[in-house]
């Protein structure tokens, strides 16, 4: 360890279970970490046989003394990477989708697999990311799996980072999770805008009869070029602190007419990390996330961040 004063930082907080899918997600963690001069804690949640196995021994009165293979494996698979910042193991009990966001609490990120052992081939992201996307109390990275990853030009984490933007929802600490990104890793920021033209009145009108069946009208261009204008200036007055606040981040303002997780999940392509943001509270209490993060974690071919409201954790930001 080159450099023990990150210890007192905010740790990188990584699930792991041996899976290749967890593996992935550990080499992404263990190099944001080093960029953001944070350690890592690698947690593994033991698996219930083995839970189950030291409560029946500590029920006897004896310390328990199995030992976490999963965990151990990993430890050598970290020590021979090599890695210039403090590492710390832990061993966890409990649910997954328990056990990780309680270990995460203060965390400056928490990293995860798109899915682990048992998912099928077929499966683009599993229930356990799913369930720590709503609540996760740091920012959650979602590393996809090998067959959905597309090579950024330059290399790993060398895109760009890809910001999900609606000016009226969208938390400022989203966009200043995207900005910070972005100047700490020296890459250019992509704003995408997207949004539904309005139909045509003629489209909701039923025809009495075939007969009388007309083709729909074609929207009016300059309708269509005042709907782009205005979005473009409430995306440029949203971003304007932001802009002032971080100077030197390149900026690709992007407004678009069109389906904004269809965009995001293409422009993933050869994108680094895109960034959305996590719904608030629904009305009756449960923790929810918007249809476009949840279509994103979905179908991106690069790592997806889900940044939570500030009233769903203590630390957000990189």
């Amino acid at each position: 360890m080159s450099d023990t004063s990150t210890a007192s930082e905010p740790p990188v907080v990584v699930g792991v279970d041996g899976s290749e899918h967890s593996l992935r997600a550990l080499d992404w963690a263990l190099d944001a970490a080093e960029s953001l001069g944070s350690p890592v804690v690698v947690a593994h949640v033991r698996s219930d046989a083995l839970q189950l196995g030291s409560a029946r021994i500590a029920s006897l009165g004896k310390d328990p003394e199995l030992p976490d293979t999963v965990l151990n494996a990993v430890r050598t698979v970290v020590e021979e990477r090599g890695h210039a910042i403090p590492v710390r193991y832990a061993s966890l009990d409990g649910s997954v989708a328990d056990a990780l966001p309680t270990a995460a609490r203060g965390g400056r990120l928490l990293v995860t697999g798109s899915r682990g052992h048992g998912g099928f081939v077929t499966l683009l992201l599993g229930s356990t990311s799913r369930t720590l996307a709503m609540t996760a109390p740091c920012p959650l990275v979602v590393v996809p799996h090998e067959a959905r990853t597309a090579e950024p030009p330059g290399g790993p984490g060398k895109g760009r980072v890809l910001l999900g933007l609606h000016p009226e929802e969208t938390p400022d600490e989203v966009m200043a999770f995207a900005f910070e990104t972005a100047h700490r890793l020296g890459v250019t920021l992509e704003v995408v805008t997207a949004f539904r033209l309005p139909p045509q009145p003629g489209a909701l009108l039923a025809s009495p009869s075939p007969a009388l069946q007309v083709p729909p009208p074609l929207p009016e261009a300059d309708d269509s070029a005042e709907l782009i204008k205005e979005a473009g200036r409430e995306q440029e007055e949203r971003l304007e602190p932001f802009a002032k606040r971080w100077p030197d981040v390149r900026l690709v303002p992007s407004v678009v007419p069109g389906d904004a997780a269809g965009r995001l999940v293409e422009g993933s392509r050869d994108a680094g990390l895109v960034v959305v943001g996590r719904h608030h509270r629904h009305r009756i209490g449960s923790l929810l996330i918007g249809s476009v993060a949840h279509a994103v974690l979905h179908h991106a071919h690069c790592p997806v961040a889900v940044v939570p409201p500030r009233t769903a954790g203590d630390t957000l930001g990189t």
